[in-house]
């Protein structure tokens, strides 16, 4: 794994140059151009696992959607253009990846229903009525479900997470023991190596 590759899931500004990328993507019937850059997530593309999950799902319509781990945003602006009445909260630790965010939130029309923020700018109160992530697995086990049971809690009752894992980055285990914990999971879908999984809130 390169520094680039690295560094997003680990540090608030990267130390390398930071150099934008264009993106040009077709997701859940809408054609998408925005900046991705270095020192974040998928610099110069759209991952293999974020496309998987785009293809085995259908766009969330819920109100209120929380992106966690957004990097340069491209689920939650998706989820934002697909459903005009959904308000999308998009949430990393890495200040550029905020910032392409919400650039491309503005290029894309879409800049009063995306909120890109810290972790610890969201409100204490708030709730979700839909996770959607595709998980920084890399940052290792304890660190990953600390991020879950910090962030699940906030789905409202019936809430919904929507996640893309890497089968053989531990998807299937993940899986197990998010049940475990008390959060029933399913695996919807299975492609290219990732699983989709679907946790509800009882």
């Amino acid at each position: 794994m390169s520094t680039d590759d690295a560094e997003h899931y680990f540090t608030a500004d990267p130390s390398v140059p930071f150099a934008r990328t264009r993106v040009e993507t077709h997701v859940w019937g809408q054609d998408l151009v925005l900046s991705s850059g270095s020192g974040v997530f998928a610099h110069g593309r759209l991952d293999i696992g974020t496309s998987v999950l785009f293809r085995e799902t259908e766009p969330p319509t819920a109100p209120r959607l929380l992106d966690l781990g957004c990097g340069y945003g491209v689920i939650g602006l998706a989820a934002a253009l697909a459903s005009p009445t959904s308000h999308v909260t998009s949430v990393d630790v890495n200040e550029r990846a905020l910032l392409l965010t919400r650039g491309n939130a503005a290029d894309l029309g879409v800049e009063d229903r995306v909120t890109a923020c810290l972790p610890d700018e969201v409100p204490a109160e708030a709730e979700f009525d839909e996770i959607w992530s595709n998980p920084p697995i890399r940052i290792g086990k304890q660190a990953l479900h600390e991020l879950l049971l910090r962030w699940l809690p906030r789905l409202a009752p019936g809430g919904r997470a929507v996640m893309v894992v890497g089968k053989n980055l531990g998807g299937d285990s993940l899986q197990r023991w998010l049940g475990e914990q008390g959060w029933p999971t399913e695996r919807i879908a299975s492609a290219k190596g990732f699983r989709v999984l679907e946790t509800h809130r009882a």
